[in-house]
């Protein structure tokens, strides 16, 4: 036992004697190559540059304190400032052109008849507060993200130094702060709606006839919720909502350790989904709202039209007048008296 000491230490000797000789040689060369080329510190840094922990004289202890130079930062840098803002800037114009297009070529979607003044209860106040507290949180963090990564191009320029730094803090903190809510309001919504997001038979017709549903010309009956909803729901609200906000909490809460390298990594993955996540809430929150003809009623005051419910849900309207959903109980009532049932 002892002799397996012994030669262990020895070897822990000899190692730590060749990393200082070899640091001795290259003190050497460095002292050398001054005499020869002044000015010239290419090896030294080669050496900090090669993500190699170096020795430092600080008493900080962490799991990057020795790497004097991180250089995925500059890579970083170059994603940032390059592929993900000229690719995303433009992705969020082409989005907002094509839908300004759709409104002034085609209009809204309207109805085939006029409306009866019948109201069928669509959604509970429970059901509009979750979608309200995940709707305006995504707006304030969509909006204050959006500032951050292009305001230097668009907005400096025109307010000038003093005010964007004011404003480029206020959205960090929003940001920042609003980030946690949306995560809980987020979830609460996918627990409420998930039941009426899931895919159905019938929601593959809707898509050979989407363009029909956008253009007016054609209403493809769907359940509670059409095809395009519920690829919003998994894609966007699922989906992208994971993506953004796993990789947010380890950009919020860098205490836990995690290296810059793995900060960098997830903002990346943070701005691109967001990005996508913007482009793809834009086409809903147009069809929520200009785009289609009563609609933004249903989430506003939790009632649509009778002749509304029939034409864009039809499915899910017959649903509701013959019993099976019990939400819509008493079918469609008086616009005026929404709690009153329908008589026979």
């Amino acid at each position: 036992m002892k002799f397996l000491s012994g030669l262990c230490l020895a070897v822990l000797v000899l190692s730590g004697g060749a990393a200082i000789a070899q640091q001795g040689d290259r003190v050497k060369e460095q002292q050398q190559r001054a005499v020869t080329q002044p000015g010239n510190n290419a090896p030294v840094w080669r050496d900090v540059r090669g993500g190699q922990m170096q020795y430092t004289t600080s008493s900080a202890q962490g799991r990057e304190t020795g790497i004097l130079v991180q250089s995925w930062g500059e890579t970083w840098r170059q994603i940032r400032n390059g592929p993900v803002t000229f690719w995303g800037g433009w992705l969020v114009v082409a989005v907002t052109l094509i839908l300004a297009a759709l409104y002034f070529a085609k209009g809204p979607v309207k109805l085939h008849d006029q409306p009866s003044g019948r109201a069928i209860h669509r959604f509970s106040p429970v059901e509009q507060v979750a979608h309200w507290s995940m709707a305006i949180s995504f707006v304030v963090l969509g909006i204050s993200g959006l500032v951050m990564l292009f305001g230097k191009h668009v907005l400096l320029p025109v307010i000038g130094y003093t005010l964007f730094a004011w404003l480029t803090a206020l959205c960090k903190n929003l940001h920042n702060f609003v980030g946690p809510f949306f995560i809980v309001a987020t979830l609460i919504f996918v627990v409420l709606f998930i039941r009426d997001n899931l895919p159905r038979a019938y929601d593959f017709q809707w898509f050979g006839r989407a363009w029909g549903y956008l253009t007016g010309r054609d209403h493809p009956p769907s359940g509670k919720f059409n095809a395009g909803e519920k690829v919003w729901f998994w894609g966007g609200v699922v989906g992208l909502s994971v993506i953004v906000s796993w990789s947010g909490l380890i950009l919020l809460f860098p205490n836990f350790d995690q290296t810059r390298s793995v900060m960098q990594s997830a903002w990346i993955w943070h701005a691109v989904a967001a990005i996508v996540f913007i482009a793809m809430s834009l086409g809903h929150i147009y069809l929520g709202t200009l785009g289609v003809e009563g609609a933004y009623q249903a989430m506003r005051t939790g009632y649509v039209d009778e002749v509304w419910a029939k034409e864009h849900h039809e499915i899910w309207y017959n649903e509701v007048k013959s019993g099976q959903r019990p939400e819509a109980a008493g079918g469609a009532v008086p616009a005026g008296a929404p709690h009153m049932k329908e008589k026979a």
